[in-house]
């Protein structure tokens, strides 16, 4: 489990096919292989640690499945990504919960400047589009982010100052595909509800 609130931005230091290599600025001695490592929002883990130049240079395994779904498939050398070490318990939960299994691509439709922030509307696939909701939570490329507005497939986020330096969101512009996982509770109640749906359909077709 991630909660959006990114702790080092990676860059990629070699792809040999489906293996990734990225330089990073953590303790190599924190990190263990095994461990989850949330990369531009994508839950990946990690395979092969060594020392770096500014610290840690880890190794993860990308299947052709996520490199089709997600924005990894486009990652080359010096790519630079958003990095979240998985959440421990008692740890702050600064952000939302979130699985680090991408839902789909939003597309960034406009950048505006909003004071020092900057304000983004995206386009979402319209299968997620009717999971994200005004003043509900999202995570775009790993980051947990307020939905200001949502009109129809778009939405809007407004993101500040900190983040925006701190993030790869620095270097976002239109145009750009981001990885997208909607509220994980929002999933459920889908399910929840299709599942009520479905249930009433057939007793309603029996009863005819």
């Amino acid at each position: 489990m991630f909660t959006g609130i990114i702790t080092d931005i990676g860059t990629i230091a070699a792809r040999d096919c489906t293996t990734l290599k990225i330089a990073s600025h953590y303790d190599p001695a924190s990190m263990t292989e095994g461990a989850s490592i949330a990369c531009d929002g994508c839950c990946l883990s990690v395979t092969r640690i060594e020392d770096g130049r500014e610290g840690a240079l880890f190794e993860v395994n990308v299947s052709n499945e996520t490199a089709s779904r997600t924005t990894l498939g486009t990652w080359k050398k010096d790519t630079c990504v958003n990095l979240e070490r998985s959440l421990s318990f008692g740890a702050e939960l600064g952000g939302h919960l979130m699985t680090g299994h991408i839902d789909g691509l939003a597309r960034i439709v406009a950048r505006t400047p909003d004071g020092e922030s900057a304000r983004f509307v995206l386009e979402a696939p319209a299968e997620f589009a009717q999971l994200i909701a005004a003043k509900g939570s999202v995570a775009l490329n790993g980051v947990s982010l307020t939905v200001n507005e949502v009109v129809g497939v778009s939405f809007g986020v407004n993101i500040i100052p900190y983040t925006l330096t701190h993030t790869t969101w620095r270097d976002r512009k239109p145009g750009d595909l981001v990885n997208l996982e909607v509220d994980l509770l929002a999933r459920y109640v889908e399910r929840i509800a299709a599942g009520r749906f479905a249930a009433s359909r057939a007793i309603s077709e029996q009863d005819r």
